[in-house]
C-alpha cells in the first residue's frame, strides 16, 4: 500500500464516521475515533455487504457511503450495548 491510498483510506474513514456520528445523534469522537470508527464500519460493511448480495459499485463516493453505513451500525449496535 502506498502512501497515497494510505492517506485516502484514511480520509474516507475520517468522512465515514463524521457522517455516522452526525446521522447517530450524541457520539462525537473527535478526528482520530471517527478514523477509527470509519475504517472499523468499512470492515463491517465489507463482510455483511457481500453475505447479502449489496453491491453499492466502484470508487471513492460509493466507499464513503459503504463505510458510513458501517460505521452507523456500529454506533447502533455500541448504543444498545451500552443501555442494556
Amino acid at each position: 500500500m502506498g502512501v497515497e491510498s494510505l492517506i485516502v483510506f484514511l480520509i474516507i474513514g475520517a468522512i465515514a464516521g463524521w457522517l455516522a456520528g452526525l446521522i447517530v445523534k450524541g457520539y462525537g469522537f473527535g478526528l482520530l475515533g471517527n478514523i477509527v470508527v470509519g475504517i472499523v464500519g468499512a470492515l463491517i460493511a465489507g463482510w455483511l455487504f457481500p453475505a447479502l448480495n449489496i453491491s453499492l459499485g466502484s470508487g471513492i463516493l460509493a466507499a464513503i457511503i459503504h463505510a458510513a453505513i458501517g460505521a452507523i451500525i456500529l454506533l447502533v449496535l455500541i448504543r444498545l450495548v451500552k443501555s442494556a
